[in-house]
């Protein structure tokens, strides 16, 4: 049975940079294909108005996308604003009295955890919480222990049902073309485990620093900010079973399972980097121990993964921007141990971004009489980024009831779990050279047995 659509969209932090980056661009987007069609209601507490924060609509969208003149004239038109601190109930009686008619509105948290509590509070004293879905921004939570405190304040006023961790990295195309391609298709499905597979890489690189984010990053750090949330997503969309069931509590009661098997971390499980010349970003503490960069190993305590490594990399700086996964098999039985070919793992390499690439790397006789090989790489798939914008993706599901992209609470909990041991200043931390693949120090427990394929390079 399908869930009703919600009849009002509330977006806290209305004049902040997500906003401008990401929620406003989106919004046109769902107008251009016929996706909304409810009352837009910004609240923020600037002391501007309406005029203000269409202004600021118009110069969101015309920098991320463009102007569409129709679609941006009917967001304009949907498009409402309540000024006022969010402490304060006076804030949430307007905003009740912008709601008129509407009964099941969707609330979106684009605000600093530290203001959830207050919201959630004035939400529901002013009777805005009443059948209303909530969305909240990662980070959900610093470690373990904020996380499951940011559950209960929520709790305290929304069910579990109604509340929506959004992380954009389950939006994106090629995130769920990766988990289409494992399920789909019996010849993936029939060696994905570790009686076949050897290893798992995953890297997600950025050749930017923290552009201008020092103050925020430095509350962060790359474990934080990607290994926790996204790189983990990654992890599970590999490894969960397979399932393409329409059912979302099906797809999300897989992903906890498998983030529940992940082993818990420990100091040998991480190797931390920063970039030189990180400390002299602005907001940065000039002896500051925060990491730019991780290299992390997960294993996972079941049936079908137990014994495969699964090696996680996460930096900014690096050579390339490109998030990629290499999935490598293990050397046929009873191939030459002469034959270089047959003994180099067969591979799937999925590329996320830029842009959609499945590929696989296999060996082929050379011409001539002895039986040795050679390897190559076979593109079987080549895509452009997807027009949808994550976003516009998880803000349409969301607004529909559809919570299968989203994270759950025993998901969250479980993926803070995994991490918790290796938070904060507990390892050492290494310097590396911007442009470069991260800290120089080998360090065999997090790298691979073949070494780090890395983006952008030919094929092994």
């Amino acid at each position: 049975m399908s869930e009703p659509r919600s009849d009002a969209f509330v977006f806290f932090g209305a004049t902040g940079d997500l906003a401008h980056k990401m929620i406003f661009p989106a919004l046109q987007a769902m107008i251009r294909h016929g996706h909304l069609d409810i009352p837009v209601i910004g609240v923020a507490n600037d002391g501007k108005d309406l005029a203000h924060l269409v202004a600021r609509a118009k110069d969101s969208v015309e920098q991320n996308g463009g102007l569409d003149p129709a679609a941006f004239a009917k967001l304009c038109a949907l498009l409402q604003y309540v000024d006022g601190d969010y402490r304060d109930p006076g804030t949430f009686d307007r905003l009740r009295a912008a709601l008129g008619k509407a009964q099941r509105p969707l609330h979106y948290l684009a605000i600093p955890p530290s203001m959830f509590a207050p919201v959630a509070e004035g939400l529901a004293a002013s009777h805005s919480a009443e059948g209303a879905r909530v969305i909240v921004e990662k980070p959900f939570g610093r470690d373990l222990a904020s996380a499951r405190e940011l559950n209960q304040t929520l709790h305290a006023h929304f069910d579990e049902k109604a509340i929506f961790r959004i992380d954009h990295y389950m939006g994106k195309e090629p995130v769920q073309n990766l988990l289409y391609f494992r399920s789909a298709n019996s010849l993936v499905e029939a060696g994905w485990s570790k009686d076949h597979i050897e290893s798992v890489e995953i890297t997600m690189a950025e050749k930017f620093g923290v552009a201008g984010r020092g103050k925020l990053y430095e509350e962060t750090g790359a474990i934080r900010d990607v290994v926790q949330n996204h790189m983990l997503a990654l992890v599970a969309t590999i490894a969960r079973e397979a399932s393409l069931a329409h059912d979302h509590q099906a797809q999300r009661d897989e992903r906890g399972k498998l983030l529940r098997c992940v082993r818990t971390l420990d100091s040998s499980s991480v190797l931390r980097g920063q970039f030189r010349g990180y400390r002299q970003e602005p907001g940065v503490a000039s002896d500051s121990s925060v990491e730019t960069f991780a290299a992390v190993r997960f294993d996972i305590d079941n049936h079908r993964w137990r014994g495969v490594p699964f090696y996680v990399r996460a930096g900014k700086s690096l050579p390339v921007t490109a998030t990629e996964i290499l999935v490598r098999f293990k050397p046929p039985a009873g191939s030459a141990p002469d034959d270089a070919a047959s003994q180099r793992p067969n591979y799937y390499r999925f590329q996320v971004s830029p842009d959609v690439v499945i590929a696989l790397g296999v060996a082929f006789k050379r011409p001539g009489l002895a039986m040795v090989g050679e390897s190559t790489e076979l593109l079987a798939h080549h895509q452009p980024p997807d027009e949808m914008s994550p976003y516009e993706r998880l803000l349409g599901d969301a607004a529909s009831g559809d919570a299968s992209l989203f994270a759950r609470e025993d998901s969250v909990e479980a993926s803070w779990r995994v991490v918790d041991p290796i938070l904060g200043n507990r390892t050492p931390l290494h310097e590396y050279e911007p442009g470069t693949w991260g800290p120089p120090q080998a360090d065999p427990a997090v790298t691979p047995p073949h070494g780090w394929h890395d983006p952008g390079t030919t094929a092994m």
